[in-house]
């Protein structure tokens, strides 16, 4: 049972490229897969798909907006959260170029009051997340609800200037929105310009984006989706959020052609020279000799031999993820207007689908009635690890949340009327079976390794 608590979420994302059959039947099977996973009636996403040049697939699915019920369209404009982070390492990068700052300058240069003193903490060091800095999630910022507050980017840096450092600079990668915070401050410092109209005039106008924007709660952006969370069962509209806490970290919109137009431009020179853009894309070396997988905003892993390049992005009501693999000149990129959206499971499997390999852990799944599924919903608890699951119904499914926060939003995909597949464990087999005694509903039996009892308290 403690394996099974522990290795929720865990999952990476693996990919294995063979021989593929003809793309359009692939893309066929995409298109299944989507729409089998995004209803109608309910939050969906964007997804487009190209190979060697050529836009396989771009098309929306579920509901843009429950309110109005208007359908999703390949177009509209999603957050994409950490992507941004891309955006705001090339515009460090050109500044690089046109000699304006070093990769080697200390943060103190730009921000003469930044506190570290004693400490090098290089432009790098954010670049690649080894500054040692910690998220700026950590402050107390002792305000009623400071995600509705507009904040100036200084007040922000002041508040990241009194946490600790957790490592030296430079020895250790540590994932830190703060990084991508106080570069987005160094673009306005060094440029003259504000951080969004940075980014409109030297990266999306060369680009050709035409639907890329620093979000604004006070501005039109056509075509833009709303965001969606899941609680009780029940869509729920995103709680607001000021785009001035994640500014450099998080703050964009854009769509699955404007990512693809991003991604070309990156490859073909459009931004960056072809050597910063190579250095860009390169993992990362630590002092001690050691690569990481992230170089200048963009994660670059290899996994079973196979090398993938990209970033995803989580903010509030929504998911986003984009990958290139260079070796097969294949690009996708997802964009989900729920948080609930298991963008991994998804790009796993659309990846699968697209290399013509069959998922490890693929069930085949069927429906059940609405009135069958309710008969699961509930509470149900492990006296043994002090550890509940709370089921729920949604999207003609149903999910799970555990209580020690290891596990949200688990899809429980039917495979007989009492027993459930969890295909979001990726490194062993997860099946749920539901035991129902004199009628009623008793108990669910997870087993992995082994089985664990969890009784249905309500």
């Amino acid at each position: 049972m403690h394996y099974l608590l522990f290795i929720l979420f865990t999952g990476l994302i693996t990919v294995s490229f063979g021989q593929s059959k003809q793309d359009k039947e692939m893309v066929k099977q995409v298109d299944k897969f989507i729409a089998d996973n995004y209803p109608s009636y309910a939050p969906g996403c964007a997804v487009l798909i190209a190979k060697k040049g050529e836009v396989l697939l771009e098309k929306g699915y579920g509901t843009t907006n429950i309110e109005l019920n208007v359908p999703m369209q390949a177009g509209m404009v999603f957050r994409i959260g950490s992507i941004t982070k891309q955006f705001t390492a090339v515009a460090i990068l050109q500044l690089f170029e046109q000699g304006k700052i070093a990769l080697t300058d200390s943060i103190q240069k730009f921000i003469k009051d930044f506190r570290f003193k004693g400490k090098t903490i290089t432009i790098e060091n954010l670049l690649t997340h080894t500054s040692g800095i910690k998220g700026y999630e950590e402050i107390d910022a002792k305000l009623p609800n400071p995600m509705r507050i507009d904040f100036f980017p200084k007040t922000v840096i002041d508040s990241i200037d009194r946490l600790s450092l957790e490592f030296e600079p430079g020895t250790r990668y540590n994932y830190s929105n703060s990084n991508y915070f106080i570069l987005g401050y160094i673009i306005e410092k060094v440029s003259g310009l504000s951080y969004p109209q940075y980014l409109r005039d030297n990266l999306f106008k060369p680009a050709g984006l035409s639907s890329t924007y620093y979000e604004s709660h006070t501005e039109i952006i056509p075509n833009r989706a709303s965001g969606y969370s899941l609680a009780d069962g029940k869509y729920w509209n995103t709680d607001f959020i000021s785009m001035s806490l994640v500014y450099g970290a998080g703050a964009l919109r854009s769509t699955v052609a404007d990512l693809y137009k991003w991604h070309k431009a990156l490859y073909e020179g459009k931004l960056l020279k072809k050597e910063t853009f190579l250095k860009a894309i390169k993992p990362y070396t630590l002092a001690d000799g050691k690569p990481i997988e992230y170089g200048y905003g963009l994660f670059n892993k290899t996994q079973s031999g196979i090398n993938s390049i990209g970033h995803g992005g989580a903010i509030d009501g929504f998911r986003a993820v984009e990958m290139y693999y260079p070796k097969e000149d294949l690009f996708i990129s997802l964009l989900c207007n729920s948080e609930t959206a298991d963008f991994e499971r998804f790009f796993q499997r659309v990846a699968d689908i697209l290399s013509g390999v069959t998922a490890e852990n693929e069930q085949q799944e069927i429906s059940l009635s609405g009135k069958t599924l309710d008969r699961y919903v509930g509470t149900y608890k492990n006296e043994k690890y002090n550890v509940s699951i709370k089921i729920y119904r949604a999207n003609g499914r149903i999910y799970g949340d555990l209580s020690n926060g290891t596990g949200s939003y688990l899809m429980f995909m039917a495979l007989t009327e009492t027993r459930f597949f969890l295909p979001d464990i990726k490194r062993v087999k997860t099946t749920a079976e539901f035991v129902i005694e004199n009628g009623k509903v008793t108990k669910v039996i997870l087993t992995q390794e082994q089985p664990a009892e969890f009784v249905k308290t309500e």
